[in-house]
């Protein structure tokens, strides 16, 4: 007989219902509409599935590359933009483009990137150290936003010595963000160590008026239970644990709703989505070459815990069609089936990176003026 879970509160972002309560964490150059395609066909269309990361300069110019990042599917519903900017007013138009041409249903801003490029310009988890910054561009979104909720994702600060979580999610709140995300390290944690889950309790019971989601550490269904239990928060945001196991949104939605049924593919399975993947990806950029060219980082990913010796894991890595990608996937032992321990991290692991700031920018985090507008970036994806 099948235990059922406890049921689970509804969690609401505006207008819309999330149900389970799982969002698809963006993630530059892997949440492109082919993933989350893929992402949501295990899961049965349930969940939120966000665009990789948006920059609202390069929004508001309609560059090409831009503009093709925010096509989603005509099954995507709702429409989740992930919006990354540091000038309020640039974040403001982008948010009015949004609503003026329909082209979302939710706006989430990225305050978390880590990567050096994005916060030596003040930018990603850089930004909330600035609490007047961060709080202009809360409110420039929101009051463009219209009926459109927005949400943010953010960290727990630069470094262990400048914790902003609380700070900001607190200037969210008043500044009418409808929830708000936190992954539980430091940008100078990047992705190394273990998630902070008692960060994300203690912002649940920070601002107890809005959603909080947890992030950081779900490599497994189970992770994510835990996570719900353990912190108090109101749903889940996957990133890293779904890199070639886009089948884990089905295993999440089976936890959730209580069937306790788990995808353990085997490799034949794991091919045949390899192949699927890649083809979307063809389909989608509107070139088959460099929709697998574009694959071959999945593939690691998709092979993890798998025995596939070494140059045929290179050759793969180097395929440049689908017959090619296909036929050398005919080669392996296809009977493989799920190998243990193959859940566990996967993705970036390095830690205690020194953040690359802009000059004196810890020095007061409440002077904005060395913020300049001309830290937009101009190309959107990370």
């Amino acid at each position: 007989m099948t235990t059922l879970a406890p049921a689970l509160p509804l969690l609401r972002i505006g207008p819309h219902t999330v149900q389970p309560p799982v969002v698809l964490a963006p993630m530059a150059g892997i949440t492109n509409a082919p993933f989350r395609t893929l992402c949501r066909e295990f899961s049965g269309g349930k969940g939120l599935f966000v665009s990789e990361m948006i920059t609202t300069r390069a929004l508001v110019e309609r560059n090409e590359k831009t503009m093709q990042l925010i096509h989603f599917d005509a099954s995507e519903t709702p429409r989740s933009i992930q919006l990354y900017g540091v000038d309020p007013v640039t974040v403001g138009k982008a948010v009015r483009m949004i609503v003026d041409e329909d082209l979302a249903d939710h706006i989430d801003l990225n305050f978390g990137c880590p990567v050096p490029k994005v916060t030596r310009k003040g930018g990603g988890s850089a930004l909330p150290y600035k609490r007047p910054l961060l709080r202009a561009i809360l409110n420039q979104a929101v009051s463009n936003a219209g009926d459109l909720p927005v949400t943010i994702k953010m960290r727990k600060g630069i470094d262990d010595d400048h914790m902003t979580y609380l700070d900001a999610g607190r200037i969210a709140v008043e500044e009418g963000v409808t929830a708000v995300a936190l992954h539980g390290r430091t940008a100078a944690q990047h992705y190394g160590g273990t998630a902070d889950w008692d960060a994300i309790a203690r912002l649940k019971e920070h601002v107890p008026e809005i959603p909080v989601l947890g992030n950081g550490d779900i490599w497994c269904a189970d992770d994510a239970r835990r996570m719900m239990r353990e912190t108090g928060c109101d749903g889940v945001v996957v990133g890293r644990g779904c890199l070639g196991r886009p089948w884990l949104f089905g295993d999440l939605v089976s936890e959730f709703e209580g069937t306790g049924t788990r995808q353990a593919p085997g490799l034949r399975k794991v091919a045949d989505v390899m192949l699927r993947h890649a083809t979307l990806l063809g389909e989608w950029i509107g070139d088959e070459t460099r929709g697998v060219i574009d694959f071959r980082k999945h593939v690691a990913w998709y092979l993890k815990g798998f025995s596939v010796g070494s140059e045929m894991r290179k050759r793969l890595a180097v395929t440049s069609s689908l017959q090619e990608l296909g036929g050398q996937l005919q080669e392996l032992d296809l009977d493989q089936p799920w190998p243990d321990g193959a859940d566990g991290p996967r993705g970036r692991t390095s830690g205690n990176n020194r953040v690359v700031l802009p000059d004196g920018w810890l020095k007061d985090p409440y002077d904005c003026a060395g913020v300049s507008p001309d830290a937009e970036l101009d190309t959107s994806g990370g």
